[in-house]
């Protein structure tokens, strides 16, 4: 694999801040519906579902999935509608009323901090904020196209009403605003019902087999190589798909595909994930603490970041990410997303690699921890 050297520029263009977050107001058709009229949606990595050509996204290039939030004061509403690609949730703190169904009705989950929720494709869903102002669902979209949104029926009816209608081409046409109504582009009309009849159904039940919540995380202590040496004390619980874990009795808590994984990682003050490199797309997200992402090896190419803010990490580069400060409970938490659906297979450092060996591990041929003692006696085929 050859080097990949991140300069401070590049560095700071794909550090998005939580003071980076630029709001749309007019997102969406639903924009002007009483009840959701004041919902504010992001775009991270991206473009995702916006219908707005003015969205603000922070970084367009292409990860294989999209990252985003929507935030709303407490009783704003982001109705009914269905996604083509997996839709995760990640509560970033806050209380949410998901339900879901084409009226809505088939079942509801209420998301507390710290909950993870993939939403089945091809499924109506909507949400509610039930808790603060200020509560935050950030969102990780699959893939980079992702075919747009299907809203409810009543919801395009509704929005109709307001002036207000979505193009074939996924382009929000305003005549209030003084917009014409298309003569070269059809307008989406309502999913006729033979189809809605056709969609898969969800109990409760088969929801919240879907839902991570804080306490169904199984971290792991030994699930990288780094865990062997001094300074790299993290641990890691898998959420989607087997990730970056090297630990071959790790199983992540959802296995179906998703185009990209999604795990934890957690560690104090002084310890993380040390020196290594692979060729996935990769974004950190700080749940809590702060956050040294060092790249290239070098100190000097250091941005360290804290809660809400995130960074996406250049396919190839060296890269560690150790927390600095774990704050009032100890241990800081970071989101790591990869593209793609395989096993992540990583590249340590000499440095890593060399420590590890010390303390007898190995990494074994299929990619897991292994002890040194056993390799060194195994015999190789010819």
């Amino acid at each position: 694999m050859s080097d990949v050297i991140v300069d401070t520029h590049e560095i700071e263009r794909r550090t998005i801040r939580r003071s980076d977050w630029v709001a749309c107001n007019a997102a969406f058709i639903d924009c002007r519906t009483p009840g959701s009229d004041r919902k504010e949606n992001y775009a991270f990595i991206g473009a995702g579902v916006s219908q707005n050509p003015n969205q603000v996204v922070n970084l367009t290039e292409n990860h294989g999935f999209n990252t985003g939030a929507a935030g709303m004061p407490n009783g704003i509403s982001n109705n009914l509608h269905l996604h083509f690609t997996a839709e995760v949730f990640i509560n970033l703190g806050g209380e949410f009323r998901l339900r879901w169904g084409v009226d809505g009705k088939e079942g509801e989950y209420v998301s507390h901090d710290g909950d993870v929720i993939s939403i089945p494709t091809w499924i109506f869903r909507g949400f509610t904020n039930e808790g603060p102002d200020e509560g935050i669902l950030y969102t990780v979209l699959g893939r980079d196209v992702t075919g747009g949104i299907i809203w409810g029926p009543s919801v395009l009816k509704e929005a109709e009403s307001y002036g207000l209608h979505l193009t074939a081409d996924n382009q929000l046409i305003d005549t209030v605003a003084g917009d014409e109504l298309p003569t070269d582009v059809a307008l989406i009309t309502p999913m006729k019902q033979r189809y809605i009849d056709e969609l898969t159904s969800y109990s409760v039940e088969e929801l919240r087999s879907r839902v991570v919540q804080p306490g169904d995380r199984v971290y792991s202590s030994s699930a990288l190589l780094c865990t062997a040496v001094d300074g790299g004390a993290a641990d890691l619980a898998l959420v989607i798909g087997y990730g970056m874990s090297e630990n071959r009795r790790q199983v992540p808590s959802i296995h179906e595909p998703h185009s990209f994984n999604l795990a934890w990682v957690r560690a104090a003050a002084g310890q993380g994930v040390l020196q290594h490199r692979h060729q996935q797309t990769q974004a950190l997200l700080v749940k809590s603490g702060r956050w040294d992402v060092t790249l290239n090896g070098d100190p000097s190419t250091t941005v360290t970041i804290g809660a809400g803010d995130s960074f996406s990490v250049p396919q190839g580069s060296w890269r560690s990410y150790v927390c600095v400060d774990g704050g009032e409970a100890g241990a800081g938490e970071i989101l790591v997303i990869n593209g793609g659906d395989d096993r992540v297979t990583l590249e340590w450092a000499p440095e890593v690699v060399s420590a590890a060996a010390d303390a007898d591990w190995t990494i074994d041929p299929n990619g897991y921890l292994a002890p040194l003692g056993v390799m060194l006696t195994a015999t190789e085929d010819d």
